[in-house]
C-alpha cells in the first residue's frame, strides 16, 4: 500500500502544479470568495496521502462532533498510536506558518471532538496524540509539506 500512496501523493503535487500554471495564465478566472475553502480542501487531500505515504492507516477524514462544535480533520493509526490530525495549508507565511493558525481555542475544539471519537470505539484503552500537519504552498517551489507528531497536549 506505502507504494500506492507514494504514487497518489506525487499526483497529487503534479496536479497542483499544473493548477498553479493554469491559475497565473487565467487570474480572473478564479474565485476569491472560495479560494481559501478550495486550498483546505486541496490540502487536506494532500496530507492525507502523504500520512498513508508515511505509514499512517487512515480510518475517518473531517470527523465533528454531535454538535457541530469541533472537527478533526484526519484520524488515522501510526502503528499503535491513534493520531488526530489538524491540517493547516497556507499559500504564503504572511500570517506566518500554518501550524500557528491552531489556536488553543482550536486545541480545545479538536479535545472535544477527538474525546468523543473515543468514547464511541467504547471501553478499550487507546494511546492516542495529536498530530499538525503544516502546508506551505508556494508556486515556483511547490508543496512544503510538515508533520509535527504530538503537536499539543488535549
Amino acid at each position: 500500500m506505502s507504494g500506492f500512496a507514494r504514487l497518489m501523493y506525487r499526483a497529487l503535487v503534479w496536479k497542483e502544479r499544473q493548477r498553479a500554471r493554469w491559475a497565473r495564465r487565467s487570474p480572473a478566472l478564479a474565485d476569491p470568495a472560495t479560494a481559501h475553502l478550495e486550498t483546505g480542501q486541496r490540502g487536506e487531500t494532500l496530507a492525507y496521502w502523504y500520512l498513508r505515504q508515511a505509514g499512517y492507516t487512515m480510518v475517518a477524514r473531517n470527523r465533528r462532533t454531535r454538535r457541530g462544535r469541533g472537527e478533526v480533520d484526519l484520524v488515522g493509526w501510526d502503528g499503535p498510536v491513534l493520531a488526530f490530525v489538524e491540517v493547516k495549508t497556507r499559500t504564503s507565511e504572511e500570517a506566518g506558518p500554518p501550524e500557528s493558525a491552531v489556536s488553543r481555542a482550536k486545541q480545545k475544539r479538536i479535545a472535544k471532538a477527538a474525546r468523543e471519537y473515543l468514547r464511541r470505539l467504547g471501553k478499550r484503552p487507546v494511546n492516542y496524540r495529536f498530530d499538525i500537519v503544516s502546508i506551505l504552498w508556494n508556486s515556483e517551489a511547490g508543496y512544503h509539506v510538515r508533520l509535527i507528531k504530538d503537536a499539543f497536549k488535549g
